[in-house]
């Protein structure tokens, strides 16, 4: 048993390496928001482009149906390294892209954050669908009786009633997606998973992983317990609007 409490919950460790597992879970909080921030608007553009009406639309609607299955499908973890291994190398692209500094942050960091953007957009842009698709049809067709156009019908209408039914399923995903982040530590990004790794070579103890796991229950448990709650209120709308059925 003790070696088990040395091994992983060495608080003297903790305490000495905390300033270090902390700056690096701080890097980890700034790619899951600046990440989730794109995901959900690419998502949503998505989401949009696969509703789009006519004929006219097919081949987009396709391409769309056709990049959210391919990206859903592949592990984020080769996304990450297919971006990173092959973007520094494009030519025809300016070296501002092709190797990013912006806002002062590395080039893994930014990345780290063209990868979560295009996988976790394609599964944000399914439950944006879920939620477009739950509106009723009536909504849109009223819309249009007032002479607004799908687009105009899409943006007033439908999708802000789309987005107040998904809330909880998106913060499942960005939850999600923050635990998805050290998957960037592969190539170098200086986040929490990637130090705690170092002072676990230096050590040979994990107790600086252990303390980026707490640090991690510390955000992602309250984000569970909103989750639930929003889950849970959307229930008791749902029932107190479903008619009453009298027992036999």
């Amino acid at each position: 048993m003790n070696e088990i409490i040395d091994q992983y919950f060495d608080l003297s460790l903790m305490a000495e390496r905390f300033g270090e597992v902390f700056d690096g879970f701080l890097i980890t909080i700034e790619l899951s928001i600046v990440a989730g921030v794109l995901a959900l608007i690419w998502g949503l553009a998505l989401a949009l482009l696969r509703q789009l009406p006519g004929r006219g639309f097919l081949p987009v609607r396709f391409a769309t149906i056709a990049y959210i299955d391919v990206f859903r499908g592949i592990p984020l973890l080769l996304i990450i390294l297919l971006i990173s291994g092959s973007l520094p190398y494009l030519e025809f692209l300016p070296e501002s892209v092709r190797i990013p500094n912006w806002l002062g942050q590395p080039d893994p960091f930014w990345y780290g954050v063209m990868a979560i953007t295009i996988t976790y957009g394609a599964y944000m842009a399914e439950v944006y669908r879920a939620g477009i698709e739950a509106v009723p049809g009536g909504q849109m067709e009223a819309a249009r009786s007032l002479g607004m156009s799908h687009g105009q019908a899409m943006r007033n209408v439908i999708v802000p009633q789309a987005v107040r039914k998904v809330i909880a399923p998106l913060l499942n995903d960005f939850i999600a997606l923050m635990k998805d982040t050290t998957l960037v530590s592969v190539i170098a990004l200086n986040e929490v998973a990637l130090v705690g790794r170092d002072i676990q070579a230096e050590t040979f103890r994990s107790s600086a992983l252990t303390l980026g796991a707490i640090l991690f229950l510390v955000v992602t448990l309250p984000l569970a317990r909103l989750v639930d709650r929003l889950i849970n209120r959307e229930q008791r709308r749902f029932t107190r609007g479903a008619p009453r059925v009298e027992a036999l």
